[in-house]
């Protein structure tokens, strides 16, 4: 019979399920990873896309911890654009079109191919446990599994149900059945389950549109990416393109919004705030006679287009109406239509910092089961998991990434700390410390950590290494090198010779201005370098100021609160600070007074008392 005992067993083989299995078999440990079906394998269940603001850099910091999705986003692309290049460094956003097959294909590869992971197609309807720890998983076939660390990921599949109209399936996803028992199984342990809604919108044949009344997009002359010295030749392959809702599309859904499953009550679940439906832009935003929508390709050997900006939970009669109602669309052939979905989902809350249930030791969480939407998010939560797990193992103190550290540590504190009453989705906003958490400085952060972790191969870690070399040289020269100069400013040459770097910082000057002022780059230079060492010497003075916030930052998260402190016998806070301090249990002073709820005088009255109490207070 076959050994269906493992370190970790992982349900779920979406984006989190996929990285937190890689990350636990390259890191030694014996890995099973369930999945429902194996075609199913990293599916882009909606948008075939990457990145954007906030989520390319999640994707660029996966993938500097050693995680697969920048890699695999590179592979599969077919269309790249750096966003918001307009704006300040840090919304610069790197976002790629993906071929949706592809990817999956490629995955599932991956996957396969991994030393120490077994792919099991299974579906995972209960877990072992006693009242402390996790034990195993039951399957619908009734064999049982072991392992000490069980990681769930199981996207949208928890009590599933579709919408479209007034019909109601189930599924987890199209074409794809909802793990009930599981969800039944995990509100017998104890879990209070949330309700989420998320929708897709329909898909069109695109040799059925009138691209002359179409906004064309192409992607970037000098394509970006999210994967760190892979050499991997980005291509554009396709365009996107552009249009817009019409006074007539708002009329026909304003008319039929009872028929929506959002409006017409059947739908209890709470939607995304930040992806609404068509139907939610109509009604909440009355004001507005139009509407973006984006027409993006699905694959490179496919005719089915995705209408981004038009998620409906309509009937499929008023879903034809609306597209042609849609300027180069009023002829489109609907190849499928849109849908929303209900699922079950647990509060982050429920969770310590590394993603491991605070009810069962050895459980832990990752993905849309957080409460989170998108793929970057899920296999951010994925990676962390599985490294966490796997230390867990070792007897070893689990990783957790700091706010001033990297968007992952944003995440999973905003999770942790306040919950989310909605699908959470990740924005630069979010971050306090963003003009230090950029996209293209995501390796500088978080690849020593990959490498030490021991999931950053050799070659790729003296390639980062090289790099540094290279920037540090240059950075020295920048500073110690002086320019020529002219009495008179002939030619723009400054009256004195000034160091190439404050030359720099002029506005009108950039890096390939130098040579007119007499520096010769070095030949190893690339233009990767060349703009890193000109955005930090060009903000300079705001990564200055950013860094003195920061310190202060450190000082509070640098007062540790011990794990058994009473909080409810501390009677200067006040009462419901003390049940949201013992309910979540913060680490320091700076996650405590991240909690809604909790003040600065809650604060200052916990740090006097530990002061009282403890003699100092403890800096760990």
């Amino acid at each position: 019979m076959t050994n269906r005992k493992y370190d970790i067993i992982v349900v779920g083989a979406g984006h989190a399920g996929i990285e937190a299995a890689l990350a636990a078999a390259r890191r030694g440990a014996r890995t099973a990873l369930f999945v429902i079906k194996l075609e199913s394998v990293g599916r882009m269940s909606c948008n075939p896309s990457f990145g954007g603001p906030a989520k390319g850099h999640l994707a660029k910091e996966i993938d500097a911890l050693g995680g697969e999705l920048g890699w695999c986003a590179d592979q599969s692309g077919i269309h790249f654009r750096m966003l918001n290049r307009k704006k300040g460094p840090a919304v610069w956003a790197p976002r790629s079109q993906n071929d949706r097959r592809l990817y999956s294909e490629l995955m599932l590869r991956t996957l396969e191919e991994q030393d120490n992971l077994e792919l099991i197609e299974s579906t995972v309807t209960a877990i072992l446990h006693d009242d402390k720890a996790v034990q195993g998983v039951i399957t619908n076939i009734g064999l049982e599994y072991f392992a000490p660390k069980i990681i769930l990921a199981p996207g949208t599949f928890l009590r599933g149900s579709i919408y479209v109209g007034d019909k109601v399936l189930e599924g987890g996803r199209s074409g794809e059945p909802s793990a009930n028992e599981l969800s039944l199984a995990l509100s017998n342990m104890g879990f209070e389950l949330l309700r989420f809604k998320t929708g897709t919108p329909p898909r069109v044949d695109l040799r059925s549109l009138d691209y002359s009344a179409l906004e064309e997009q192409p992607g970037d002359p000098d394509p970006s990416g999210f994967s760190h010295y892979r050499d991997i030749k980005l291509q554009n392959l396709i365009s996107c393109y552009l249009t817009r809702t019409t006074p007539q599309t708002h009329e026909i859904i304003s008319q039929n919004i009872a028929s929506s499953a959002l409006y017409g009550g059947i739908i209890q679940g709470i939607g995304a705030r930040y992806c609404p439906s068509i139907e939610d832009k109509i009604v909440k935003f009355p004001q507005r006679d139009t509407h973006q929508v984006f027409i993006e390709p699905e694959g490179i050997h496919t005719y089915e287009g995705y209408v981004n900006g038009v998620s409906t939970s309509l009937p499929p009669q008023i879903q034809e109406q609306i597209i042609h109602s849609i300027p180069g669309m009023q002829n489109a052939r609907i190849m499928r239509y849109a849908y929303a979905i209900e699922y079950d989902c647990i509060s982050g809350q429920e969770l310590d910092a590394s993603l491991m249930s605070k009810r069962f030791d050895g459980l832990y969480l990752a993905g849309q089961i957080n409460g989170t939407s998108g793929y970057e998010e899920a296999a951010a939560q994925g990676i962390l998991a599985g490294i966490n797990a796997t230390l867990a193992l070792e007897d070893k103190p689990p990783l957790i990434l700091s706010r001033s550290q990297a968007y992952m540590g944003v995440l999973v504190d905003d999770l942790i700390t306040r919950g989310t009453n909605e699908p959470y989705r990740m924005f630069t906003s979010r971050a306090e410390y963003r003009l230090m958490l950029r996209q293209d400085n995501a390796d500088e952060r978080l690849m020593p950590l990959g490498y030490q972790l021991g999931l950053i191969p050799a070659t790729r870690w003296q390639r980062y290494q090289t790099m540094l070399e290279i920037k540090e040289r240059e950075w020295a020269r920048l500073h110690s090198e002086k320019s020529l100069f002219s009495p008179t400013e002939e030619d723009g040459l400054p009256r004195e010779p000034q160091a190439f770097a404050q030359l720099l910082k002029r506005p009108q000057i950039n890096f390939a201005d130098l040579s007119r002022f007499g520096f010769q780059p070095s030949p190893e230079l690339t233009q990767d370098i060349a703009s890193r060492i000109q955005l930090e010497i060009k903000y300079s003075g705001y990564l200055s100021r950013a860094q003195m916030e920061l310190q202060r930052f450190n000082d509070s998260e640098h007062i540790h609160l011990p794990a058994d402190l009473d909080y409810y016998a501390i009677q200067s806070i006040a009462w419901e600070a003390r049940e949201k301090l013992a309910s979540i249990r913060p680490r320091n002073i700076a996650q405590a007074l991240r909690i809604p709820g909790v003040n600065y005088t809650d604060a200052a009255a916990l740090m006097i008392w530990l002061k009282k109490h403890h003699g100092s207070l403890e800096s760990k």
